[in-house]
């Protein structure tokens, strides 16, 4: 577990207890390679909400590197504000690389859910490798399911509060939608996006039922659906 920090930095209040860095050095001593093992984390947001895409999040930390104070800071994304987790995201700069990846609302619904959260994780790993220049040894991914892809990985359920490059992955994600999200608000108003990220709040259900759905809805979701039937748009 990490320990707080001496002194944090102004404003903010570390979590904890929370992720540590025993998975990542778990995985790489299973491997016999100790320092040398690159591990990503990986996890999604967005399996949830009725518009907008599923971003995923994916961080190599230098978890040798890093230090407790920083440490310290990454915990639960949904546990966390928009300026924790951008407080957050700055303090690891130095420490980790993280790069996303996403799946559309087009695959969203040509697909499903699940399996669009997948596409999204391994395009966030491809990203990764891409931006830190090698490949994973091993990959901790979020949840029960793993993506169909080359590396060496571990399901890790409950793991954005376990896993200190999976919780940043998931920041990094979570930051990145919701801003998204923010922005798309401005061009549709009415259903709250700015607030709700696209979930299913009764806000956004009274401006679906008002409005109608956006090129943004996921139509293969049933509130959405529901909507475009009554139009005689299904």
């Amino acid at each position: 577990m990490a320990k707080a920090p001496k002194s944090g930095a102004p404003g903010l209040r570390p979590s904890l207890p929370g992720p540590t860095a025993e998975l990542e050095r778990a995985a790489a001593a299973g491997m016999g390679l100790g320092r040398a093992a690159t591990v990503f984390g990986v996890d999604e947001v967005g399996r949830g909400p009725l518009a907008g895409p599923v971003v995923a999040g994916a961080a190599w930390i230098d978890v040798d590197r890093m230090p407790d104070s920083v440490a310290c800071l990454i915990a639960d994304s949904k546990a966390l504000t928009a300026e924790r987790r951008a407080a957050a995201l700055e303090a690891a700069r130095p420490y980790a690389v993280i790069a996303l990846g996403r799946a559309e609302v087009a695959e969203i619904d040509t697909t499903n859910i699940l399996a669009a959260a997948l596409t999204a994780m391994a395009r966030a790993v491809d990203a990764l490798v891409a931006t830190l220049g090698r490949r994973p040894d091993h990959v901790l991914v979020d949840g029960n399911r793993l993506p169909a892809w080359p590396w060496p990985a571990q399901a890790v359920v409950k793991g954005d509060c376990l896993s200190l490059s999976i919780a940043l992955a998931a920041i990094a994600a979570k930051q990145a939608r919701d801003a998204e999200m923010a922005a798309l608000a401005r061009h549709h108003p009415g259903y709250g996006w700015e607030r709700n990220a696209g979930y299913g709040t009764a806000e956004h259900r009274a401006g679906l039922a008002a409005l109608g759905a956006t090129p943004h809805h996921r139509r293969s979701f049933a509130p959405v659906r529901a909507v475009l039937e009554a139009r005689g748009l299904g």
